[in-house]
């Protein structure tokens, strides 16, 4: 008898424990470009207290003009540690000495990892509803998220070829995002004929001698920078006047949120050029 009363009294425990568990958390903040703009998407009104100030940037972030509604944070363990969040979202390169920081404080938080396909993206956001207790919202997000990516996919005869260059002459191979945008818009990504399956920082001799069909490159920041002056070398320049060639903001590409689609979209009207012009 004692045994068992012993036992429901552990049942009855763990039963009144469990709404507070999966109870949701109710002051969120998040701290890295991508889980901002992931949270904005799915967290519900007044969970989420604030966004890091990247997130305003229009060169930067797809959703700059959302998140001007919410107070800006830079990062640092004293400033988010004010704010007294329940939960603290961060990026897997997000600096390491404010995420411990807070771990010691006392403060939940998510670590995401960085985005490599569109399968990912599509994960993400089922992982962030999870964390935030918005499975439903997280759900209907990907339900859009597959309807829209399976329109925009097509069985296409031919693949131009296309080189991915960044500052510092960085390309981005078929494992990654950029890559799997550039393959979902119907191009064969060159860094794979180069010998960069998973990307790397390809010489301006590789590039000449690759010599893809076009050139896609970001748009260039204001002012000089010594990392986007490759972008400038005559090598460059003369295979973007050559031949067709894009130059496209970095905002849709760098996160894997559902605004990889606007970049596959972006790059069809640059495909059906290079497909016509004069060989």
């Amino acid at each position: 008898m004692r045994r068992g009363r012993l036992i429901a009294g552990l049942c009855a425990g763990l039963l009144a424990a469990a709404p507070a568990a999966a109870e949701a958390p109710a002051r969120v903040v998040s701290m890295n470009l991508c889980t901002d703009q992931l949270a904005m998407l799915i967290a519900g009104e007044g969970q989420l207290l604030s966004v890091s100030a990247v997130a305003r940037d229009p060169r930067s972030s797809a959703m700059a003009e959302e998140a001007a509604d919410y107070p800006a944070n830079h990062g640092r363990a004293e400033e988010i540690y004010l704010l007294q969040p329940d939960l603290v979202l961060a990026g897997r390169f997000t600096t390491r000495a404010t995420v411990d920081m807070l771990r010691r404080l006392g403060i939940a938080v998510e670590v995401f990892e960085l985005a490599r396909s569109l399968d990912d993206v599509r994960a993400q956001m089922l992982e962030m509803g999870r964390v935030l207790g918005r499975e439903e919202e997280a759900a209907r997000r990907v339900a859009a998220f597959d309807r829209r990516r399976a329109a925009l996919a097509e069985e296409v005869a031919h693949r131009p070829s296309a080189a991915l260059y960044y500052a510092n002459g960085h390309t981005a191979g078929d494992r990654s995002l950029a890559g799997e945008i550039l393959l979902a818009a119907g191009f064969e990504n060159a860094a794979r004929a180069a010998g960069f399956p998973d990307g790397g920082r390809m010489p301006l001799e590789v590039l000449a001698l690759t010599s893809p069909e076009t050139v896609i490159t970001s748009r260039p920041y204001p002012g000089a920078s010594r990392a986007e002056a490759i972008l400038d070398h005559p090598v460059v320049r003369e295979m973007r006047r050559a031949r067709v060639s894009g130059s496209f903001a970095d905002r849709d590409w760098v996160c894997g949120t559902p605004y990889v689609l606007r970049a596959i979209e972006e790059l069809g009207p640059l495909r059906d050029a290079v497909l016509s012009a004069d060989p």
